[in-house]
Formats: C-alpha cells, structure tokens, sequence
C-alpha cells in the first residue's frame, strides 16, 4: 500500500548566535515645526529597537528599552542630552543655510543618519549620510575622508566640510571604533531582548481571487530577528518572477510578520510550495489541494531534521 502524505515539512532548529546586529542614530530637523512636530528630534536604535530618544521639547535624552535605563547612570544621559541641545542648535542653523541656497521657503526637513554594522563574520561597517526634504544631500566615505555631494549646493557643505581633516578622522575613528563598542555593550545589555530567537509560525493557502485565477499565500508571523527568506517553488524549481512580497512589519509584541504571494491558473496541477528561511531554521510547506484550504506550520524545539517526503516514499529523519 502506497501511502501519500499531503504535505512536505522540512524542520531543522539549531539557534547561533552569529547574526547581523546594528547602532543607528537618526536625527531630524524641520524648518517650521508645530501641529505636534518638533523642531528637532533624535533617536537611537539598536536593531530595529528604540534604545534613546530626544526631542525640542522635553530637551532631554531618555532611555526608550528598560536594560538602557538599568544599565547607564544618570550623568550618561546629562552629559548626552547637553551633547543633543548642541545638535539641535546646528540643525537649526544647517537647514537655514540650505533653505538659503535653494531658495525654499515653508516646511522642509534636514536629516542626519550615523551608525555601524557588527556583522555575522565579525567584520564591521559603517556610514554616515545626511538628507534634505528626504532626498540624499551628502554621503561620508571613511574609508577616503571625503564626502560625496549629489548636488551643487551639497557641494559647497562637501568643500567647507573637507577641509577640517581632524573632524573627517574624528567621524572615521568613531564609526570605526567607538560605535562598535557601543553596540557590542548595549548588545550585553539588552541580550534576553537582542539575542533571542523566536521562529515563525507559516501558513499557506490557496484562494480563488477572481475566474480562472487562483492566488497561493504563504504568511509567516510571530518571528524575530526580522531578517528572513520566503520563496515559491513550483515542482521544487524556484520560482523567481511574478511574486508578490509584503514588507517585513513588526506585529505589537515584539515579533514580525511578513508574506509572499503568486498568481496561477485555477487548473493548474503542478505541486507549489513555500520555503521560509529564518536564522538557521529552515521550514517548508506545500500548498494544500482544494479551494480555500489553509495548513500551518508550527517550528519544533530540537536538533533533529525531520522531513516527511510526498509521494508515498515515507519519512526519512536525519541529524546535521
């Protein structure tokens, strides 16, 4: 007796520590604050975590994760908040300058972006860049000391900019040095929340959306870190074109969700299925036969592989 399984599910839990972990702080100024916009706001993330924040009108830099608080003392923020008071001074005066240049007037942004990257490998990067109106204005490049304009107005911020050779270092050695040791610290502080892993609960189905046309969904949701792959295959061959994919957003709880979509024939026979890729959990998931049907996936705890093959060739479990 042949026996078919409906469905292929291939597990594999064996959690690393090893993933990308980044330091930005972004900071924004607007010319012509008011309606519940501040004239300058600062804030600090660790990942996608808010770790600081700092505003024109609380003045003051505070803590946005419990473990930052818990682990900075008092005169960390002091001596960072009058650091911000200093900042929001030169926004200020910067976006005035460029209003001049470009001759605006009325509401118009200037922001700066500046943090680094501990990636898997253990190497690192780091970037600094600044916007006006939300467009790239002027882009730093460490490794030259040099600033690279989109513009002619960005190239008069480039030439002023340039030649002071020991503030193009100082940028250099913190980018390099002092933002990585800060994230390497607040990465130890806040590790129950940074660290941790929590794999995605898949789902699939499939729904006739209009004649002749069925679309195959695969959700996946309640996942961290955010990082993570989905793909169609058709008869185990990748399917590269014609798929829709939705933004990786966070859910409320602290986890994300995401999907991805495709468009086939309501005839269609061919087997589909949906790959997730999630740190070193890989699951898949074959779409179930009928109109409207849905089957989920739940991870397992554990460092076996299990894989229930389709077909009737029956269950095969191996260790990696």
């Amino acid at each position: 007796m042949v026996l078919l399984l409906p469905l292929i599910v291939v597990l594999m839990v064996k959690h690393s520590d090893a993933r990308t972990h980044s330091l930005r702080y972004f900071r924004l100024g607007v010319s012509d604050p008011g309606h519940g916009i501040p004239e300058f706001i600062s804030v600090g993330y660790v990942d996608s975590h808010p770790i600081t924040t700092y505003d024109s009108v609380t003045r003051k830099k505070e803590p946005r994760a419990p473990w930052m608080a818990e682990n900075l003392a008092p005169d960390h923020w002091e001596r960072y908040t009058q650091l911000l008071r200093g900042w929001q001074q030169t926004f200020r005066v910067e976006l005035k300058h460029l209003q001049s240049h470009y001759n605006h007037s009325g509401f118009h942004t200037y922001q700066r972006m500046i943090g680094c990257e501990l990636l898997e490998d253990g190497s690192t990067t780091g970037f600094l860049q600044y916007a006006y109106d939300g467009q790239d204005f002027i882009t730093f490049q460490k490794d030259t000391l040099s600033w690279t304009a989109v513009d002619s107005v960005a190239q008069i911020t480039k030439q002023a900019w340039e030649a002071n050779r020991h503030e193009l270092q100082y940028q250099k050695n913190w980018l390099e040095t002092e933002c990585i040791a800060w994230l390497k610290r607040f990465l130890e502080y806040g590790k129950d929340t940074l660290q941790r892993t929590e794999p995605p609960l898949i789902k699939v189905n499939r729904k006739e959306t209009s004649p002749g046309i069925t679309t195959l969904f695969c959700r996946a949701h309640g996942f961290y870190p955010p990082e993570i792959s989905m793909t169609w295959m058709k008869n185990g061959e990748e399917i590269i074109q014609e798929i829709d994919y939705g933004d990786i957003l966070p859910s409320g709880d602290g986890t994300y969700q995401t999907w991805i979509s495709i468009e086939i024939d309501s005839q269609d026979s061919n087997i589909y299925s949906c790959h997730v890729e999630h740190c070193d959990l890989h699951m898949v998931l074959q779409v179930p036969r009928g109109k409207d049907r849905v089957m989920t996936l739940s991870p397992i705890s554990g460092s076996i592989v299990l894989v229930i093959v389709l077909a009737g060739v029956g269950i095969l479990a191996w260790k990696r």
